[in-house]
């Protein structure tokens, strides 16, 4: 009585008391397990030890693509990386956490299956997304854009934080609006004379604004916490949030595109 428990062998009061030492380690142990396993990762050998035994490369069947020259285009190729992605990584973080915890193979692949079910629709959109970006990026349309959006000129430093944003509010997911409008982004700033580091850095940075207001996670967040259904006050209390962080950045990235702060920009 007054404990809940949180993990096999661990509890946490109910009440205001500090946690002992143990319990504070065993909640933030996950994190620093994920730290290691990706440092470790990280080491020249370790790093080319794993793209040389978990890589493989393949031409994607059905594709035939070639540019203006007559040349085939390299993204057709898709490279597998089976042990160095970062997928894997998570997953060898989670079985170590699982042994931490003393979390059993079956209560484990439960809450694997728990949370594809409650990740489902995330998950369809973003590999819905990046799909649409591959088809958009190698047809042209994404250099298309690129180029009408130029017609905007200088203006094009304001319109490019609101891109990323709106891309992320959309979709739930950074790498898929920079996968969308990326390209987008780097060929419109060549046309107005901008900095295509700058404006692809604009498009993923804006993009985290609009993360909080994404459908998606918005569900993710409600259900995490046994609030589902609470996902309109969650939206009513972070609009004012997101839109006053992306207006500063706004300012911030507009100012960096004159000579007031272009100093800062590589």
């Amino acid at each position: 009585k007054g404990a809940v428990a949180v993990a096999p062998g661990t509890a946490v009061p109910t009440d205001n008391s500090r946690p002992e030492p143990r319990q504070i380690w065993m909640a933030i142990a996950p994190y620093l397990i994920i730290i290691a396993v990706f440092s470790v990762a990280q080491l020249p050998f370790v790093k080319t030890w794993l793209g040389q035994v978990g890589s493989v490369t393949f031409a994607w069947p059905g594709l035939d693509i070639t540019d203006s020259a007559g040349k085939p285009v390299a993204a057709t190729k898709f490279k597998l990386d089976h042990l160095k992605a970062t997928g894997t990584l998570l997953l060898f973080s989670g079985l170590i956490t699982m042994a931490l915890y003393k979390i059993t193979a079956s209560h484990g692949l439960r809450i694997y299956r728990d949370t594809l079910v409650q990740l489902r629709w995330t998950i369809v959109t973003v590999t819905a997304v990046l799909g649409l970006s591959f088809v958009m990026n190698l047809s042209g349309q994404t250099t298309t854009l690129g180029f009408a959006l130029a017609s905007a000129g200088g203006f094009f430093a304001i319109l490019s934080p609101l891109i990323g944003w709106i891309g992320v509010a959309l979709t739930g997911s950074d790498t898929s609006s920079n996968s969308l409008f990326g390209q987008m982004q780097a060929t419109a700033a060549a046309q107005t004379g901008l900095s295509p580091v700058l404006m692809a850095a604009a498009n993923s940075s804006a993009g985290v604004m609009g993360k909080m207001l994404s459908l998606q996670n918005l569900a993710v967040a409600a259900a995490a916490v046994g609030l589902d259904g609470a996902e309109g006050t969650l939206f009513r209390k972070l609009i004012g949030w997101s839109l006053g962080l992306l207006a500063l950045l706004t300012v911030l990235i507009f100012l960096q595109s004159t000579p007031v702060l272009g100093w800062m920009v590589p």
